[in-house]
């Protein structure tokens, strides 16, 4: 009976396997749009994208992320100034796009840019925290979107979302993991609603991996800064100890936890870009497949109960 359904385990991922190998004709009259192309997976990706023929479309937020980009890329890639917080900036490179597509449309679009930081307990927080996240990791990502979304259909192309695993589980507090779930909610409701004009919507679930959203010093300036700016009741409520604890975890865990093989996630986008079956989701990153999504799907209170385990205990409870 176990070598049965093992057997039917290995027929099921070799036919998937097979399935998924075909990949779109024709990539040099193809134009990608990807954000976040400065560093990380969005650099990686244009370059990546740009061997393989397909006309590129680079957002970089700096100059200097343009000329770097520039200089390692064929002159088949185009870079453009993008802030995705901004409506005029958002237009100004979808008009660009616009008159350089023509009547064959967007091929695909890679909402990729996003920030990580303020990251922390959310009564560490205030509003206008939350404000600065969201307008880059979820509005920046729906408006974006909307910008393109005319020629992505005429294309009937591909939109592709870079969400990640704290969209489907919340393990800390802030904005990080809301912006997320939120990108998820807006990539399932548009892959619905684009099904009909044979437009594909995907989402890349990345688990944890060597970027600028998990340096360390970029973390630990963060939490820093936060904890030196609350109000010195909410400082006696956590205590010295959690702040020094907090920065010994995020050395050692994030650290140990952080893939350094970025191709995994860029390969992932790759084939929701180029593949004529792409997968509704990937998940890259062992800890994404073999840890977060299995207990994302878990009871609440066996989510609760492994995350207290690891919390830091406060000065509060030990009054």
């Amino acid at each position: 009976m176990y070598l049965f359904l093992l057997g039917l385990v290995v027929f099921y991922y070799l036919y998937r396997w097979v399935r998924e190998l075909p990949r779109v004709p024709d990539k040099g009259n193809k134009y990608v749009y990807i954000t976040g192309c400065d560093s990380g997976f969005g650099n990686l990706l244009a370059r990546h994208l740009d061997k393989q023929g397909f006309r590129v479309i680079a957002g970089c937020f700096t100059e200097k992320g343009e000329v770097d980009l520039k200089k390692s890329c064929s002159p088949n890639l185009t870079t453009a100034h993008l802030d995705v917080r901004s409506k005029e900036s958002v237009d100004n490179v979808a008009a660009m796009i616009k008159d350089k597509v023509g009547s064959r449309g967007l091929w695909a679009v890679v909402n990729n840019a996003g920030v990580a930081i303020p990251t922390a307990p959310h009564d560490w927080l205030v509003i206008d925290d939350y404000k600065s996240m969201l307008d880059v990791n979820l509005l920046g990502v729906i408006s974006v979107t909307l910008s393109v979304l005319p020629l992505i259909k005429k294309a009937r192309g591909r939109v592709v979302n870079v969400a990640s695993v704290f969209g489907r589980i919340s393990a800390t507090g802030g904005p990080y993991t809301i912006s997320k779930y939120g990108v998820e909610a807006f990539n399932d409701s548009l892959r619905l609603n684009m099904a009909p004009f044979g437009v594909k919507v995907l989402c890349i679930e990345p688990g944890f991996f060597k970027t600028n959203v998990t340096d360390v010093s970029i973390l630990n300036k963060n939490v820093n800064m936060l904890w030196d700016r609350m109000p010195q009741e909410v400082r006696d409520d956590y205590g010295t100890e959690f702040l020094q604890k907090t920065l010994e975890i995020m050395l050692d865990k994030v650290a140990q936890l952080s893939d350094a093989d970025l191709m995994k996630v860029v390969s992932c986008m790759e084939h929701a870009i180029a593949a004529t079956r792409p997968r509704t989701r990937y998940s890259p990153g062992w800890d994404a497949k073999f840890f977060w999504l299995p207990l994302s799907y878990m009871p609440s209170c066996v989510s609760d109960y492994i995350f207290n385990l690891q919390s830091i205990p406060l000065a509060v409870q030990k009054q």
